[in-house]
């Protein structure tokens, strides 16, 4: 099993009104052998932080269209001159809406994909392999 990981901390800001956001240290992280998905860690720095998890798909859309949709909606903006990337997300416990830089999460997103091409996430999962195994027993 492959257990490459491309991280990339960054500077997200937690928008609360149109003219108002705060920053919120993140973690971008994805797994090889869970190629579908990313995972983001908010509060990296403290003792309670918050992973959320869904589609490499939504994420790599989002950055050029609006996407998504329930918990998790993607969409790219602008806040002054600055290119961002839009995260809505939305659990029990609350909504969250996310500001990122554009520039910092597509070049992340470009290392993802050199790790796992779009459309070969499925040979990653080792499917095949794990139901030969369970035929030939």
């Amino acid at each position: 099993m492959d257990t490459t990981v491309v991280e990339r901390e960054l500077e997200l800001r937690l928008v609360l009104a149109p003219d108002h956001s705060v920053p919120i240290p993140a973690r971008l992280t994805y797994l090889v052998d869970d190629p579908y998905a990313v995972h983001i860690t908010f509060h990296i720095d403290s003792g309670h932080p918050v992973d959320w998890t869904f589609a490499r798909g939504l994420l790599v859309e989002g950055v050029f269209r609006p996407c998504g949709q329930g918990d998790v909606r993607v969409w790219p903006s602008k806040s002054g001159a600055r290119s961002v990337v839009l995260m809505a997300l939305s659990s029990p416990d609350g909504e969250a809406l996310l500001e990122a830089p554009t520039a910092q999460v597509s070049a992340w997103l470009e290392r993802t994909l050199l790790a796992v091409p779009p459309g070969t996430e499925a040979d990653r999962l080792g499917l095949d392999d794990g139901l030969a195994e369970l035929l030939a027993r």
